[in-house]
């Protein structure tokens, strides 16, 4: 079958979207299983959407493919608005939850890589596979997969690596799309867990606000010229950043940039209004992660993992059982066993196997639900953007050389 590649443009993208958001929306209120288990609307919305385009491929030879720019903006977008909300009291407090966090962490990377190395060696695989279907690409996601695949492929007998590596971090998104609710809710029914009513939203509108929310322009407006200042300033302290030679992300120097301004403006100018821990900004925050994960989703190319099926998906699953039992058993437990454990439980299950914004998709999903848990919020998103790609390099270096 002749095969065309139809490009579809920014707007373009941006505005299915939109469509695909709302076609998850329908689906979980019309679904009892979606809302029960948390599943984020974004990504049934996401998954359809890929599964439609799966079809026309096969159907007509047609692949399509998204420009995903305006994607990028929204999540940076996000985080931005995380940085916000964020107050002194709450990184205080997440102090010790954060070393503990990124000690499990840690030791999860080395875990996620012994089971792919030692999967792919038991299936007749080089290990240098079971180290891109571990922390390269699930932990790590596309950019780290992407960046070690000509490495593994010139030194480790895997030609094929990009492929693998972006096939297995496409898999893992919607696994980790997936698991994070139900464990929420099985551990909330588990364990008699509920959240405090009397918190504030980190991130989201209550479901059983939104229907009476009332948020004129101005506040929508003073949210984004928060917001790009914020970036404005961000995007010149990363290039600060990466004049030292050290590289990160666009979104984690705008997220530190945004705590600190949410933190001092108030203090100096005590009459200024700040838009931190509003619904106006809620709503914001709630718009950009939402479009960011279904136009993820949605964007994704499954027919280009076809080849690679089989090995792929025993070698996810694994990932998958061995990421359920990690959470349920050990994380859950050393993180308190209460609802912020819940919450973080749905997070890393969705960081652990995809990435930080759909670990954050997660957690909003089940708070929406059954309540705030500000520090979840905070300690998740610092561990996967400091210290998580650093040391998951060095992992992965070591795997690779034995």
């Amino acid at each position: 079958m002749e095969q065309n590649l139809v490009e579809l443009g920014s707007f373009f993208a941006y505005t299915v979207g939109i469509i695909v958001y709302f076609v998850g929306l329908r689906m979980t209120s019309r679904i009892e299983f979606l809302r029960n288990y948390n599943i984020p609307e974004p990504v049934t919305g996401g998954i359809l959407a890929s599964l439609a385009a799966l079809l026309v491929f096969a159907v007509l030879g047609i692949e399509l493919q998204y420009d995903l720019h305006i994607r990028d903006v929204l999540l940076v977008y996000f985080f931005t608005t995380i940085g916000i909300n964020a107050r002194v009291s709450d990184l205080v407090a997440g102090g010790k939850p954060l070393l503990i966090l990124l000690l499990l962490t840690l030791g999860y990377i080395v875990i996620q890589d012994v089971v792919g190395v030692a999967t792919a060696v038991a299936i007749g695989q080089p290990a240098a596979v079971g180290v891109l279907t571990g922390s390269a690409s699930l932990i790590g996601g596309h950019g780290t997969s992407i960046a070690w695949a000509p490495e593994i492929a010139a030194n480790h007998g895997v030609p094929n690596a990009l492929e693998i590596g972006a096939a297995s971090a496409t898999l893992g998104l919607v696994i980790a799309s997936l698991l994070g609710g139900p464990i929420a809710k099985y551990l909330l029914k588990r364990h008699d867990l509920s959240g405090d009513s009397s918190q504030e939203m980190v991130v989201g509108i209550p479901h059983e606000n939104e229907s009476t929310e009332q948020i004129n322009h101005t506040s929508i407006m003073r949210v984004i010229l928060v917001m790009h200042i914020a970036i404005i300033l961000g995007y010149g302290l990363n290039e600060a950043i990466t004049s030292f030679g050290i590289k990160l992300p666009l979104f984690v120097s705008c997220l530190l940039v945004a705590i600190f301004l949410s933190n001092l403006v108030p203090l100096i100018l005590p009459k200024m209004i700040w838009p931190a821990r509003t619904k106006a900004l809620a709503l914001v925050s709630d718009f950009s992660l939402g479009l960011f994960i279904a136009m993820s989703l949605m964007g994704m190319q499954l027919w280009s993992i076809a080849d690679l099926a089989g090995p792929l998906l025993l070698l996810l699953t694994l990932q998958a059982v061995v990421a359920v039992l990690f959470t349920v058993f050990l994380l859950f437990r050393v993180m308190g066993g209460d609802y912020q454990a819940a919450v973080l439980s749905a997070g890393f299950a969705g960081f652990a196997l995809g990435a930080t914004p759909t670990a954050i998709a997660n957690m909003t999903a089940v708070t929406k639900t059954h309540g705030p848990a500000p520090t979840a919020f905070i300690i998740l998103p610092l561990v996967g953007a400091f210290f998580v790609d650093i040391a998951n390099s060095f992992i992965i270096q070591f795997f690779l050389g034995l």
